[in-house]
């Protein structure tokens, strides 16, 4: 079982939540929860806030949680495919277990951005955190990469 330690929270110009960060340093899991209305710069901003944060402390599963955010971020795809994926791999990164929202302007983004990162690593949609925690501990268990 993963047990989170909080790392950061990250809030927008307002001061409005956008994310909160934890960490399983002994299992190398990081856990995002996003919030609100997502716009791309804020997506790649909590990204490269992320990356710094991780800089010493690295990890292999990711847990990305957009149960509770809404918004079209697909300007950020680019970015992220290009610049964050490959800073990510070096670091160790295999598998991100992504929990969708119900937001249907999100959900397009979130499958273009799976179907973007399926050649590189293993990555599974859920519902519900539950269901995504379960495949994070078999992630773990098993770190090789079958790619389908």
């Amino acid at each position: 079982m993963f047990k989170l330690q909080p790392l950061s929270i990250l809030t927008d110009d307002s001061g409005k939540r956008l994310a909160s960060i934890e960490h399983d340093p002994a299992r190398q899991l990081l856990a995002i929860r996003w919030f609100g209305n997502l716009t791309g710069e804020q997506v790649i901003y909590v990204a490269r806030c992320t990356l710094q944060l991780t800089s010493t402390k690295p990890y292999t599963l990711l847990l990305n949680d957009k149960s509770q955010a809404t918004g079209d971020w697909s300007d950020a795809l680019e970015w992220l495919e290009y610049e964050w994926l490959p800073q990510v791999l070096q670091g160790g990164l295999h598998a991100i277990a992504y929990i969708f929202t119900p937001d249907m302007h999100n959900q397009l983004a979130s499958y273009q951005f799976i179907e973007r990162l399926k050649p590189y690593l293993r990555i599974a949609a859920f519902e519900d955190a539950p269901a995504a925690m379960e495949w994070m501990e078999q992630a773990s268990a098993d770190p090789r990469i079958n790619l389908v």
